[in-house]
């Protein structure tokens, strides 16, 4: 499937994040570029996996500045520039960040707390009630617009914690294991929520984690091993990328999960199983 790449959206080069003397992850480096594909509105989707305890849910908390780095820079492009080449380092707020909790106001309704994520926003309040109102009914959320968390479903509460980050964050989401613990009617609802986000801007960047590794390869079009690498014939006890499998030149994004899928399935599990 024929697609190029063009500028940088996402830069980490040499991260590392140790609490006190202990190393958690170390040596992190990739670069995601902004992928193109003729007549098509195309995002980025990209998975890390792993086991449990490798470091990903600490490398989502630097790259979304909830936490300072030990060593290294994550960089994303400056949209808010009209230069290709703008970047920034980020800071809190910059890429959204959706909890397996989907933290939500319990004092705010849906439609309130979509209005409080536009705060900082530079347009009327006109423009902001057309725009909150666009995302409801794309994301089938009309209907609850007026009720509290404490009222909403799983996959409701889980919605609008994603509505709220794409609207104070810009193109930005990270996603700590939206599908743990879903029946498979809400997995269906978070496959869908990922083709609204990536088919409305280039730009959209979607990266989350999972353990269920064929919904890495079905969904993603770039998946990162984090794991202990060996070094020196001997398992180090912190986590790094250990293998990155790029879907785009293996011809398997954007298709449906096949037998060729089923043979990255069994590679990703056998990396993770050595890591």
């Amino acid at each position: 499937m024929n697609y190029s790449t063009h500028n940088t959206l996402l830069y980490v080069e040499k991260l590392s994040v140790a609490y006190g003397d202990k190393t958690v992850i170390k040596d992190i480096n990739f670069v995601e570029k902004d992928v193109v594909r003729e007549n098509n509105i195309t995002g980025q989707v990209i998975a890390f996996v792993g086991r449990s305890g490798r470091g990903k849910s600490t490398l989502f908390r630097a790259m979304t500045g909830l936490i300072k780095p030990t060593t290294g820079k994550i960089l994303i492009a400056d949209t808010e520039t009209d230069s290709e080449n703008d970047a920034k380092e980020v800071h809190e707020g910059d890429i959204g960040f959706v909890d397996q909790k989907y933290t939500l106001f319990r004092n705010k309704t849906v439609y309130q707390a979509l209005l409080f994520a536009l705060r900082k926003k530079d347009i009327s309040k006109e423009e902001k009630h057309t725009k909150i109102m666009s995302y409801l009914s794309d994301w089938g959320l009309e209907k609850v617009k007026d009720q509290y968390p404490c009222e909403l479903s799983g996959g409701q509460r889980q919605r609008t914690a994603i509505i709220e980050q794409i609207l104070c964050s810009g193109h930005y989401m990270v996603l700590d294991e939206p599908f743990s613990g879903l029946d498979v009617g809400n997995i269906e609802d978070v496959k869908n929520a990922f083709n609204l986000i990536t088919s409305t801007h280039e730009f959209n960047t979607i990266i989350y984690s999972t353990h269920d590794i064929e919904l890495a390869v079905e969904l993603a079009d770039s998946i990162y091993v984090i794991g202990y690498p060996t070094i020196d014939g001997k398992r180090t006890d912190y986590g790094t990328i250990v293998k990155h499998f790029d879907m785009k030149e293996l011809n398997l994004a954007w298709k449906d999960f096949g037998l060729d899928h089923i043979e990255i399935v069994k590679q990703i599990k056998a990396t993770m199983l050595n890591s």
